[in-house]
């Protein structure tokens, strides 16, 4: 098969995947150029997790829970999450390409800071940190300090 031909029928595969998301979720956009994978990670937060997403987005956080918790959701299909400023609580997600997911963190975004408080920028600029590292200081949490699952 010809190259562009790949291209094009790959291109109709996604658009049309984003076009059946954007169907059963219309509160997201599923945009192809930046927001896509974010968009996902909110959605598995929603129905895997005690939480609502805010209708207009606000700065630090996607959503909160039924408690009134104020919680940043990300997502990767890397091996790194970012985080820039300090949010209540930070769930965090990493993707994979047959449709599984892992939950990576999930806990008070302050013991992320705590944690790398000696990276500057810290709680400034968008920095990424590994996934292995986050998954162990996600270990490290209470289940009192989690988002609890959905019901």
């Amino acid at each position: 098969m010809d190259k562009k031909d790949t291209i094009t029928r790959a291109l109709k595969y996604i658009f049309s995947g984003i076009e059946e998301l954007r169907q059963a979720f219309p509160q997201k956009d599923f945009t192809i150029d930046g927001r896509l994978v974010g968009d996902i990670g909110e959605v598995i937060a929603t129905l895997e997790y005690d939480i609502h997403l805010y209708e207009v987005q606000q700065a630090g956080h996607d959503g909160k829970t039924s408690d009134g918790k104020k919680v940043q959701v990300k997502s990767t299909f890397k091996d790194s999450l970012t985080f820039r400023t300090v949010p209540d609580y930070y769930l965090g997600f990493k993707l994979f390409k047959d449709g599984r997911y892992e939950e990576i963190f999930n806990g008070p975004g302050r013991i992320i800071y705590e944690n790398y408080q000696h990276r500057k920028g810290i709680g400034e600029i968008l920095l990424s940190f590994p996934i292995n590292e986050l998954k162990r200081l996600s270990e490290l949490v209470p289940d009192s300090e989690r988002i609890q699952r959905a019901a």
